[in-house]
């Protein structure tokens, strides 16, 4: 009989660090998040799965160009997935659907969108510590063009998009 009762203590205890070890990646480590709506085409598509890594910038600030998982500044009970495009400090203004950043006369060059933008929006002065997000597919997006909170801040970033995982794998940039 302790033979049967050490075995069910053993699964008991695998099973306990098997939870333990989810619980930590699940709330200090990884964000599991699967893609809504078509506002990131073709970089990742509606209903996609991917990983955002939270420790991202523990140590350095967001970079232009990264894909950042936040709650939606309208109504933070929703999170979203968009691409940093405006800096803190920077004026971010979208002419004929290309960005300029500070008044350059060059726009970003952005391989990465799925179809030619259209449109005339801003000039947006970001706040310190605060980030400009669009979406890769521009024209059908809800970003921050037509957010009431324009914004996302620094500590509302819950981590770097990392990887697809469904319905396959593919590191994102």
């Amino acid at each position: 009989m302790s033979d049967k009762k050490n075995e069910v203590l053993d699964w008991l205890k695998v099973i306990l660090i098997a939870l333990a070890i989810s619980f930590i990646l699940n709330n200090f480590v990884i964000v599991n998040a699967q893609v809504p709506t078509a506002s990131m085409e073709n970089t990742v598509m509606t209903h996609d799965r991917v990983f955002a890594f939270r420790l991202s910038y523990l140590f350095s600030d967001p970079k232009r160009g990264d894909i950042v998982i936040f709650p939606f500044p309208d109504d933070e009970s929703q999170t979203y997935l968009k691409r940093i495009i405006g800096l803190p400090g920077e004026t971010v203004e979208i002419k004929d659907g290309k960005v300029y950043i500070n008044n350059s006369k060059e726009p970003l060059q952005e391989d990465y969108l799925k179809e030619k933008p259209v449109g005339d929006y801003g000039p947006y002065k970001v706040p310190e510590d605060s980030y400009f997000m669009l979406g890769d597919n521009r024209n059908i997006s809800l970003d921050s063009r037509y957010w009431k909170n324009t914004f996302v801040s620094k500590d509302k970033i819950l981590g770097k998009v990392i990887l697809r995982y469904y319905p396959s794998f593919k590191l994102l940039k």
